[in-house]
């Protein structure tokens, strides 16, 4: 397996972490009382969304399009 495709599965399971971590963020009524104990903040869980959402992508992409393929130079 070449180290691109294990760098895409690598992306792709922190990938999913980080989404899993913004969907599992308290609700806002719950996090107004917690901000204050270091609960996530609304703004955080949505960068979780959005950077688990982009690195699952490119995980994805690196892992079925990121082997070594030699061009035939003729």
């Amino acid at each position: 397996m070449s180290p691109q495709r294990i760098f895409g599965l690598v992306l792709l399971g922190v990938g999913v972490l980080l989404l899993l971590l913004g969907i599992q963020a308290p609700e806002p009524v719950v996090e107004t009382a917690r901000e204050g104990a270091g609960a996530t903040s609304p703004d955080r869980a949505m960068w979780y969304l959005v950077g688990g959402a982009a690195m699952a992508l490119v995980g994805v992409a690196l892992s079925l399009f990121g082997g070594n393929r030699r061009l035939d130079s003729r």
